[in-house]
């Protein structure tokens, strides 16, 4: 819970705030902007507090999804309908699933519905509504562990929808030695005729993006959107494997066609396919000028 007493300071006055707990996981900032902002101690706070109906909602789903609980609010609030909202739909069957996870650093997970079996792409918190709605959206058949890092809890939701776990050898240990399918090797796997993993080792040694019918990529940590520079990225900073193989990756890449990419950490991005390969030539080219 949230504490009055270590309000941020750059928190605007009113109902809304954020403490000193919060990790700079960006998710508050992405799910409702119009109150939340960047501080430049690399925290977010209110920079705005919501004025009616509607920004109050949005306020409520990046309450419930934050995975340190460093939101509160002055007045009590029915989050309720906020938390019976998620997963919420981005486009298509693609959904925001919410709830992030501390142990994943507030990494974002995706639920893709599916005629064949739904697929969730890498772990939410399993908190029991968010696992009811998902059971009311067609289940999962599929969990799909971008790398190790967000694994989260894969185990408690294996447990509730009995899903096969996808995730590389080269990224597996104890937490997640029981997953029922191992990947290995770089080649990409046709999963279904829809769904093609594709083996990208850079940020981890398994690193491993998704492939939905040749338009969305979900890249886990490999790729994300940068807002600041308007361009694809890949932050050698928290590159914790291999920068020379994460380029290499990202070359690999640019065999595939796609239109959207959506990461766990950092901003989504749609564009057309032609500009999403030219913004990704551009970053493989940054990317060998840091080699």
């Amino acid at each position: 819970m949230a504490r009055a007493d270590h309000r941020l300071p750059e928190n605007v006055p009113g109902d809304f705030f954020v403490d000193s707990s919060c990790i700079d996981c960006d998710r508050c900032r992405q799910l409702a902007p119009g109150t939340f902002g960047a501080s430049s101690r690399g925290q977010s706070y209110v920079h705005h507090q919501p004025s009616n109906e509607v920004e109050t909602r949005r306020a409520l789903l990046a309450l419930v999804t934050c995975p340190v609980a460093s939101i509160g609010s002055a007045q009590k609030h029915d989050v309720t309908s906020a938390a019976k909202a998620l997963p919420e739909r981005i486009v298509d069957e693609i959904y925001d699933c919410g709830f992030a996870s501390e142990s994943s650093y507030g990494a974002t997970s995706y639920l893709v519905r599916r005629e064949r079996g739904n697929v969730l792409v890498d772990s939410p918190r399993a908190v029991r509504g968010l696992m009811e709605r998902m059971t009311e959206l067609g289940g999962i058949s599929r969990m799909f562990l971008t790398h190790a890092d967000d694994v989260a809890d894969h185990a408690k939701l294996h447990a509730r929808f009995h899903c096969e776990r996808i995730l590389h050898r080269a990224d597996v240990h104890p937490g997640t030695r029981d997953v029922e399918r191992q990947l290995e090797g770089t080649d990409p796997v046709a999963l279904d005729d829809d769904l093609l993993a594709i083996p990208v080792p850079g940020h981890t040694r398994g690193s491993t993006a998704l492939l939905y019918r040749n338009t969305y990529l979900f890249t886990g940590d490999h790729l994300w959107w940068d807002d600041d520079e308007n361009e694809l990225h890949a932050s050698r900073s928290v590159c914790w494997y291999s920068w020379a193989e994460q380029t290499r990756s990202m070359e690999r890449l640019l065999d595939n066609r796609f239109e959207w990419v959506l990461p766990g950490h950092g901003r989504r991005h749609h564009a057309p396919a032609s500009e999403m390969k030219a913004a990704l030539e551009r970053l493989v080219a940054r990317m060998r000028q840091r080699a």
